[in-house]
């Protein structure tokens, strides 16, 4: 394939290859010059143009096929237009001559279209040039078209509409006789020529102004004619052109029209010619419109679905703000179509009229209009619904005349507002809360309006009624409780009427259908509120009549309806539902028999009726509450369930008895049982089988049925790939809703809601926008083909052998289409039963055949090659199938697609150039296989697909009219941006700037502008598509407010979200413009919250605006910016890419979040753009979306702003030091928070509100109090509902919701009370700064800038009371709430403080969320104040109101009623204890992994704070087990939670637990030292290990604590277990340990050296090894030499821990003394041992090392450590040090030296002092010749000389000469003369003094033994003299220079001796 890819083809290389591959050959010759001429260099391509002209005018007659005529014809033309163009009309000629050859061979077929493909090229892309040979070029292509075959017709219309386009105006005087020409075959016998012709005359249109004038009926007529019998493709391409030209007609769009002063159609015209189509349709035209309407005959449905289509395309192409200025005009005109007796002949015909018309408005209101022209177009539908049920009560009222055409039209009238009813729901249910303005406004009376129509005499308008307040319900969730009360009201009011009991009852069964869709659900009362109004309608059913049927049907709807609300309503009212059901039918078969004999046919009706009703409410109550489907609620059904199946075989005998009106009914029965049993395990019925098979095959064989009714599940059941034989495709396009009317299968398409009521409360299946259950009839099939599918594998092998059997003789029996029926439902019915095992052996077949059919990709491959260059591309179908293939080939191939031998590289060049043909094929279907085969390919080998050209082609399809390749395109950009968004993007951009380029390519056109569809090059490759400088991303923003496939939209949410975490770092001001542009629509919509206001003035301008301004302006302005404002579910996506940019940029850069790290960043770089720059922006958008109108976008928006909190709260200010940059946005914080807390916000958004109020406040943003009260007050507020108690007035939702606010409160209210006592304690242990005024007034604060040390504490104070009573309230509840199903009987049992029992499950939830600051809060509370605070009852009592006091009585174990007993304080304390500590251990023995860290973190804060307390400490050390319990617990908690956070805090818990038992065991020894001095013998050891030593795992916290603590230090040293270290994967490499390991080591180790102290001698003993062990290996692993000297925490620790176990003062009993002196011996040993010098460790920390040593010799005995070898050791090391090279050691090692000499052991301090003190005079004395150049090695000279005079203080009287004799002359050698000391460094100056003060310090101590060591060296005494004279003269002169000085300037380094 490579040959090809050269400018000239290879002919060569052509010769050389088999004759099949050769066309494969030159299209990808043709492809390669097709992208090369793009970039080609002009003079490279005239060089070689007559050669290349040759090759390609050659190729023509090589019969081409037909990707490669398209190609061939595209390079010819791009070919002239680059090069010379002088040859242009020999070439022309040429085809001209191919094109009138004679010839009609099929084999010169292919030259002949190659030859009209080359003409259409030729003027598409040079047009004007060619002009003058245009007449006679379209004379013979018009010629040729009489004669021509199929293919040849589209060819030529397809030529024909290029050189239209081509030449634009100039070729006017062709117009008339291409339309002439091509308008008769616009009813072509095949498909595609009807499509090519459509196509052409679009283009004609353009410009040929007669098409939308004199001829307009004529087209119109043209286009009802060629939509007769069509298929999908051609009724796209007429409705386009019908469309197109009605819109045209209309409003025509060339300044030409003006001048030629054209009578311009008027709406009404136009209108009224497409309603004729819709109407009548089809030939036979009459010129009168009311005569053709009166001929009798039915509407042909095609015709009526393209017309719907044209509707559609009519208003699109002219645009949202037409719409929105006629809309109540289109309105009428389309709710007129739907009640005109010929769009409604029969019911089905009905449904579909209706379907067509719901379609239209859908397509055009749902999509065109923003939210501000919806909400006016929801008034315009209210006023036309209204204005309808005012005539049709007009008429009810009026029933005395007897008005023959007044029924006709209630009959009309039902479908009017059915179509209006539904639309308005939609509008209202895609508004959402934003449609809140609609309810609000009295002046139009929406709900009033829509309740009307409850009382509609149809049942289809009662139906559409109750649908559409089931959609303002969910809209807006607030409205939910307060209909349900006004339904069940008018229900009680209007008993009496039929049309009352079923309207009211359908809107109460829907509204509870809608309640799942609702998070707040609505009050548990209302379950009972709805079982008493149908228990009561049930039960007066037989009372009258006129009522029995409806009060039955409405009773058993309700009840079906409740059970949606699911097993925590249900649960309450299952026994009552039981008695109901098993009452409904008789009890014995002899009842059964007895009931057959009596009744007439009214009382059969209703008792089928009810007992269809009393199966449907169980079929309810088997699928929404699967939980109460106990064995025993199972077997209590199947009674009713039993008697139903046995009464069915007793029906047909009713039903000759009584009349065939029963069918249905008993229809419905049978519906209702096969659906239940199919819900149900099938061995529940397993008994009745037989009888049940008999009657599901009598069911779907059609047995009983005389008319040929088929199943509908037959799509549903084939494998998706099925679909290009089953036409489901069509599901996946827009207009699926219409298109499903034209399916074969009966009623296809024909959904309503009036065939099954009960859907009215089932959910919706994904997809729909109403449910739409079919007729009862074809319902019924389904069922049972269903439920055969269930029980056919359960049955006998011979049993299914029969029924197999029985099939082919009923098919056999059939005749004709009743055979095709049955046939039909049978397979159907086989395919459902087949479904279980089908599935899985497909799976085995392709896992074993797999790897063997890699042998058959070539063949198979070079087939489809063949056949996808040969088949004309109006096969569509065999196109399809070729795309599926080529799918499937890539798949099996896979990854080795990636490889580079010579078949894989054939095989995949093969499969690009497959896709490259699907590609540019004009079916959607095809594009989108060709989408999904690249997707593939770049999966598979991503190197191989140039996304350069792919990724364009893409943006186009966004654009597409097709939902399929919308589809296709999004799902592959969604793959490819995850991988490479930014090339992506980039590529996408380059589409926009070539668009800049090639002004006339209409890329830059927006498709959803007025009339872009039609306007130049609309056939064009690049039609439409929008992408400016927003990119790609706003392209994909855009489509989230059109689109409303949910695939698509999730899909679009993906490659955003890929996109964004890509690219957004990097482009900060981009996406945060994006987003900002997305929500700045929200402050737009909350200024339009005053509907009515503007109504007149913009009707008067209406009126003003001439016909001249409208036409100019139309065009213009839609262009310019997007078609519909962002809608909300936009906006929310919106802000939540906010909230990721801003965590993006907490994983990227610090100086995001640093103002003046950033703005240095900026001045180095400008294009550097960082996160902080933008805060402003960031909180505005937060603040818009936070006070939008719709609730999610509250939510969002809070979120956002929650975010932007915590993440910039400490980022300072530069300009104000002290201050931090979100202090000046607190007015907009304050502003954004406010709404959220008026009365009438749904509790979520208050719950999340709180959430953000305890952020902001405990943020330390604002200082000043006052400030703060804003926010606080909101608190304050909040706090005060709570304490209202639970049954408050008002209730909207259901009771957890207000739990939810509730808590959320307490929790924001701890979260504040947190922090306050954080900033609180802070305050106390920071020095106090003196205060001018002493008394600490508030007032006083106000002065002072900063916080006052308890400032945020002062605003939670006052409330403290109550809060901490009512935390420990909540926690009481959340620990009941955690308590087992077991242990459910102890829950109290009208609920808990904020919850009630009926809501148990969703309240568990909140709690969940808010407890752990809740006992953060209490432990604080507790700690500071608590224990000593005890409550009366009364008090308590007092302070809440009645409906708590139960609650208060269930705090405390009462009973209620009983008299309170007064516990005592200790007791009350001990109930905390077990409360707060019960719920502790209980999270954190198992917290799940989605828990989020915080509440694991406030958890362990708790237990940390209590344990501070006294009485918390006593209570724990009491009871040892529930200290090992908890330490076993934090063991546990470890294994699963990892964060060096949670760590930390765990072993500041472990301390605190060790420090309890240790205080406690203090406290015991005092006691027992005081009692029993005297027998001291008798008395056991205290502490664990008792006398044998011995720990008991489990029960001693020792041991607990030790485990715990040893696994913390494996985790972080694993080195330390020798079970790691042994192990072969252990890499001993040691890493340097990070900050927060190294603090968790030293708080370990620091826990370790406590624990001896529990244990008595003989359990020291046991765990001393251990510890010791692993002190010493912490010691020798982290004691490693630092830079800055410093000491590391663990070594300090460890050091720290040596001590304390050194001098343990409980160990040394006689029993263990030897054991003791061994382990401290060995313990130095290996101390010693480790700090041998070795080569290969990390520099060791000598200094640390000698520490350690010189801790074991002041704390140890001589006796234990006198021993030589030790002895030896610990001189070396001190010698080592001595000579170390590091002045710092040397330093360190005198310090330690001079503890040690000073020893009071004398014993043990006399040999160091002999082995050591003459290297140090060494070391002293040599430092005259090698003086200190720096402070380090001052001080360590300084040290060594304190060292010296401390032995000669220690001397005795008679050394002491011996011993000045060795200081005196070293201090003297230190000394400079005069000209020295000038030029000395200041080092050595400052030893000189410090010599100088040291000598004048030692002679008056010592003057006796001074004089005579002065005197026996008389040299010494000079150079003394000599120093001393200097110094004087020199502090005389410093003297004279300056006064006094008054304060002492510090010297650098502190010396232990002053100067001064």
């Amino acid at each position: 394939m490579e040959l090809a890819h050269s400018l000239l083809l290879n002919e060569e290389a052509l010769a050389q290859i088999t004759e099949a591959k050769r066309p494969v050959f030159i299209f990808e010759w043709l492809r390669f010059l097709d992208k090369v001429f793009v970039a080609a260099n002009k003079t490279d391509v005239k060089e070689k143009q007559k050669k290349l002209v040759e090759q390609l005018t050659g190729l023509i007659s090589s019969s081409p096929g037909p990707p490669t005529r398209k190609l061939l014809a595209k390079n010819l033309a791009a070919l002239y237009s680059i090069g010379d163009t002088f040859t242009v009309f020999q070439t022309l000629d040429k085809c001209n001559d191919i094109i009138k050859s004679k010839d009609d061979t099929a084999a010169y077929l292919p030259t002949k279209l190659a030859a009209v493909a080359c003409v259409g090229a030729f003027y598409e892309k040079m047009g004007r040039m060619l002009g003058s040979s245009f007449p006679e070029t379209v004379n013979n292509l018009l010629k040729s078209l009489k004669s021509a075959e199929s293919q040849g017709r589209s060819e030529i219309l397809m030529s024909l509409q290029k050189v239209l386009n081509g030449l634009g105006g100039a070729a006017a005087s062709c117009h008339r006789d291409i339309y002439k020409n091509a308008r008769s075959l616009l009813t072509d016998r095949s498909m595609a020529v009807r499509c090519a012709v459509a196509k052409c005359l679009l283009e004609l249109q353009n410009e040929a102004v007669f098409m939308w004038t004199a001829e307009l009926e004529n087209v119109a007529t043209l286009c009802f004619k060629a939509l007769e019998n069509s298929n999908y493709g051609v009724r796209v391409a007429v409705s386009k052109l019908l469309g197109t030209v009605m819109a045209t007609a209309l409003i025509p769009k060339q300044a030409t029209v003006m001048r030629q002063n054209v009578k311009r159609a008027t709406l009404e015209e136009v209108l009224e010619l497409m309603a004729t189509g819709f109407l009548r349709g089809g030939s036979g035209f009459l010129k009168s419109g009311g005569e053709m309407l009166k001929v009798g005959g039915s509407v042909n449905r095609e015709v009526r679905v393209g017309v719907t289509q044209a509707y559609v395309v009519f208003v699109t192409t002219l645009g949202g703000q037409w719409l929105e200025r006629n809309f109540a005009t289109f309105l009428s005109h389309v709710l007129d179509l739907v009640s005109h007796p010929r769009a409604t002949q029969t019911h089905v015909e009905a449904v579909y009229s209706r379907r067509c018309v719901s379609f239209i408005l859908r397509a055009t209101v749902g999509s065109l209009l923003g939210e501000k022209a919806q909400i006016a177009a929801a008034k315009d539908i209210c006023q036309a619904i209204g204005k309808q049920m005012k005539a049709v009560e007009a008429v009810v009222n009026d029933a005395n005349s007897e008005n023959k055409s007044g029924a006709a039209d209630v009959a009309a009238s039902q479908h009017v507002m059915v179509c209006a009813l539904q639309e308005l729901g939609s509008l209202v249910q895609s508004l959402n809360a934003t449609a809140s303005p609609l309810i609000q406004e009295p002046s139009i009376g929406l709900l009033e309006t829509v309740t009307s129509v409850l009382l509609h005499p149809s049942m289809a308008a009662r139906l559409a009624a109750a649908w559409c307040l089931r959609c303002v319900a969910v809209a807006l969730p607030f409205q939910l409780t307060p209909f349900l009360d006004r339904c069940a009201e008018r229900l009680n009011n209007l008993k009496t009427s039929p049309e009352a009991v079923s309207g009211y009852s359908f809107a109460m069964a829907a509204l509870l259908g809608g309640v799942h869709q609702c998070p707040l659900g609505i009050p548990h009362a209302k379950g009972k509120m709805v079982v008493s109004i149908a228990e009561d309608l049930l039960r007066t059913a037989a009372q009258n009549s006129r009522l029995s049927l409806q009060r039955t049907q409405a009773g058993w709807l309700l009840l079906g309806a409740l059970m949606t609300l699911g097993p925590s309503v249900v649960r309450y009212h299952l026994p009552k539902m039981l008695l109901l059901w098993r009452n409904v039918f008789p009890r014995s078969l002899k009842e059964l028999e007895a009931e057959k004999a009596r009744g007439d046919s009214f009382t059969w009706q209703v008792t089928l009726e009810g007992r269809a009703g009393a199966l449907c409410a169980m079929r309810s109550f088997v699928a929404h509450c699967p939980e109460l489907l106990t064995e025993d609620v199972i077997r209590k059904l199947m009674t009713p369930i039993e008697c139903a199946m046995t009464m069915m075989s007793h029906i047909p005998s009713v039903i000759k008895a009584h009349g065939a009106h029963l069918k249905a009914s008993a229809a419905m029965v049978r519906l209702r049982l096969y659906d239940i049993l199919a819900l149900l395990p099938p061995k529940t019925y397993e008994g009745s089988f037989n009888a049940l098979l008999r009657e599901l095959v009598a069911e779907f064989t059609l047995t009983d049925n005389s008319a040929n009714t088929t199943t509908s599940l037959l799509r549903s059941l084939c494998h998706y790939d099925d679909s290009v034989l089953l036409g489901s495709w069509l599901q996946e396009t827009d207009h699926k809703s219409i298109e499903d009317q034209l399916q074969p299968n009966s009623a296809s398409g024909s959904g309503a809601l009036e065939h099954d009521p009960s859907s009215i409360y089932l959910r919706i299946p994904a997809g729909e926008a109403v449910p739409g259950p079919l007729p009862l009839g074809v319902s019924v099939i389904d069922a049972s083909v269903a439920l055969f599918g269930v029980v056919f594998p359960h049955v006998s092998y011979k049993h299914r052998l029969q029924m197999l059997d029985h099939f082919a003789e009923c098919v056999k029996q059939a005749k004709g289409v009743r055979q095709q029926a049955v046939q039909l439902n049978i397979f159907t019915a086989v395919l459902s039963a087949l479904k279980t095992w089908s599935l899985h052996s497909l799976a085995l077949i392709v896992d074993s055949s797999g790897p063997m059919y890699r042998g058959y990709v070539e063949p198979t491959l070079s087939l489809v090659l063949t056949l996808l260059l040969t088949v004309p591309p109006s096969h569509t179908e065999v196109h399809q199938c070729l795309g599926r293939c080529l799918g499937a080939i890539i798949t099996t191939v896979g990854p080795e697609l990636q490889g580079n031998g010579a078949t894989i590289s054939t095989i995949r060049s093969s499969c690009l150039v497959g896709c490259a043909i699907t590609q540019d094929h004009s079916d959607s279907l095809v594009q989108a296989a060709a989408i999904s085969c690249l997707q593939q390919l770049h999966m598979f080998a991503p190197r191989h697909v140039n996304l350069s050209s792919l990724v364009p082609s893409l943006c186009v399809h966004l654009c597409s009219s097709h939902l399929l390749l919308r589809r296709a395109a999004v799902a592959c950009l969604r793959q490819l941006a995850q991988r490479e968004a930014a090339e992506v993007c980039e590529y996408a951009m380059s589409l926009a700037k070539n668009a800049g380029d090639k002004e006339n390519s209409g890329i830059n056109i927006n498709p959803f502008a007025p009339g872009a569809g039609s306007r130049r090059d609309i056939h064009s490759r690049h039609q439409g598509v929008n992408i400016t400088e927003t990119g790609l991303e706003g392209v994909l923003f855009g489509m989230l407010d059109r689109e409303t496939d949910r695939k698509l939209c999730s899909d679009i949410h993906d490659t955003l979200g890929h996109m964004l975490s890509s690219l957004a770092v990097e482009n900060l001001s981009h996406w945060l413009m994006l987003c900002k542009d997305v929500l700045a629509a929200s402050s737009d919509m909350s200024t339009a919250a005053p509907l009515g206001g503007g109504k007149d003035e913009e009707s008067e301008k209406k009126e003003e605006m001439d016909d001249d301004t409208m036409f100019t302006t139309l065009g213009e302005e839609d262009k310019s910016k997007p078609s519909v404002a962002p809608r909300w579910a936009t906006r929310v996506f919106a802000a939540d890419c906010l909230c990721r940019v801003i965590m993006l940029c907490e994983n990227a850069n610090k100086a995001h979040f640093d103002l003046a790290m950033a703005r240095s960043a900026r001045l180095k770089n400008p294009k550097n753009d960082f996160l902080v720059l933008h805060l402003s922006d960031l909180i505005r958008m937060a603040f818009m979306a936070a006070t939008d109108h719709s609730n999610q976008l509250r939510m969002a928006g809070l979120q956002a702003l929650e975010d932007i909190i915590k993440k910039f709260a400490s980022v300072p200010e530069p300009e104000f030091p002290g201050h931090v940059i979100l202090e000046q946005y607190q007015a907009n914080v304050g502003a954004a928070l406010r709404p959220a807390f008026s009365q009438d916000t749904p509790s979520d958004i208050t719950a999340k509100a709180c959430q953000v109020c305890s952020t902001w406040i405990g943020s330390g943003v604002v200082s000043d109090l006052n400030d703060l009260r804003r926010v606080h007050n909101l608190l304050v507020s909040s706090l005060d509902k709570v304490q209202a108690g639970k049954g408050s007035s008002s209730q909207l939702y259901r009771e957890s919701a207000t739990t939810m606010e509730k808590l959320a409160v307490l929790k924001a209210w701890a979260e504040v009370y947190v922090v306050a006592m954080k900033i609180k304690k802070e305050a106390e242990t920071k020095p106090k700064r003196v205060s001018k005024s002493t008394d600490d007034d508030d007032d006083d604060f106000g002065a002072v800038d900063e916080l006052p040390p308890d400032s945020l504490i002062t605003l939670v104070q006052p409330e403290l009371p109550a809060l901490s009573r009512l935390w420990l309230a909540a926690l009481k509840d959340y620990a009941l709430l955690t308590l087992p199903a077991e242990f459910a009987t102890q829950l109290p049992p009208d609920g808990g403080a904020f919850y009630t029992p009926e809501t148990i499950d969703t309240a568990r939830l909140h709690y969940r969320n808010s407890w752990a600051p809740i006992l953060h809060a209490v432990a604080l509370w507790l700690n500071s104040a608590g224990f000593n605070a005890s409550e009366s009852t009364e008090e308590a009592a007092a302070v809440m109101p009645n409906s708590q006091k139960r609650a208060t009585s269930v705090m405390l174990n009462q009973t209620p009623g009983t008299p309170p007993t007064i516990k005592s304080l200790p007791e009350i304390n001990k109930d905390r204890m077990h409360l707060i500590l019960g719920v502790s251990i209980q999270f954190l023995c198992s917290p799940r992994p989605e828990e989020p860290v915080e509440h694991v973190t406030s958890c362990l804060q708790a237990l940390h704070t209590l344990l501070d307390s006294p009485c918390a400490r006593i209570h724990i050390a009491e009871d040892q087990l529930l200290g090992v319990e908890l330490l076993s617990v934090l063991h546990r908690l470890l294994l699963t939670w990892d964060p060096p956070s949670v760590q930390l805090l765990v072993t500041g818990v472990v301390q605190q637990i060790v420090r309890a038992a240790q205080d406690y065991l203090q406290e015991k020894r005092n006691t027992l030292n005081e009692d029993d001095i005297e027998d001291k013998e008798n008395c056991l050891p205290l502490g664990e290990g008792g006398e044998s030593g011995g720990l008991v795992p489990g029960k001693s916290l020792v041991f607990a604590a030790m485990e715990l603590l040893m696994f913390i230090l494996v985790r972080h040293m694993p080195h330390l277990s020798s079970k790691v270290s042994d192990s072969p994967s252990h890499v001993s490499a040691k890493s340097h340990l990070s900050e927060e390991s190294a603090r968790l080591v030293a708080a370990t180790v620091t826990i370790l050296s406590d624990l001896p102290s529990l244990c008595s001698p003989a359990g020291c003993m046991t765990i001393l090894p251990t510890i010791l062990f692993l002190i010493t290996r912490v010691l020798k692993e982290t004691a490693v030499k630092s830079a800055d000297n410093q000491v590391p925490p663990p070594v300090s620790a460890a050091l720290q821990g040596i001590k304390t176990i050194v001098t343990l003062p409980t160990v040394k009993t006689d029993e263990t003394q030897k054991q003791w002196t061994s382990l401290i011996r060995s313990t130095l040993a290996s101390i010693l041992e480790y700090s041998q010098p070795e080569a290969s460790k990390p520099i060791l920390d000598e200094v640390s090392i000698l520490t350690a040593i010189a801790l074991f010799l002041w704390s140890a005995s001589t006796e234990i450590i006198g021993v030589q070898s030790l002895q030896n050791g610990c001189m070396n090391r001190f010698k080592n040090a001595l000579n170390s090279c590091d002045p710092w050691v040397q330093a360190k090692c005198y310090q330690l030296l001079l503890s040690v000499f000073q020893h009071t052991n004398r014993a043990l301090s006399t040999p160091y002092i002999h082995s050591l003190a003459p290297i140090m005079v060494e070391k002293l004395k040599a430092v005259e010749r090698n003086r200190p150049n720096n402070n380090m090695e001052l001080l360590a000279v300084q040290e060594g000389i304190k060292v010296l005079e401390t032995l000669v203080a220690l001397g005795e009287e008679q050394n002491r000469v011996q011993l000045l004799a060795l200081l005196v002359p070293t201090l003297i050698s230190y000394l400079l003369n005069e000209n020295a000391f000038a030029s000395a460094s200041t080092a050595s100056k400052d030893l000189h003094e410090f010599a100088l003060q040291n000598l004048m310090h030692i002679g008056p101590l010592y003057p006796h033994a001074f004089k005579t060591v002065m005197g026996a060296a008389p040299e010494l005494k000079t150079r003394l003299e000599t120093a001393v004279r200097a110094s004087q003269a020199s502090k005389a002169k410093a003297a004279a220079r300056q006064p006094p000085p008054t304060v002492h300037s510090t010297p650098t380094i502190k010396l232990k001796t002053s100067f001064f």
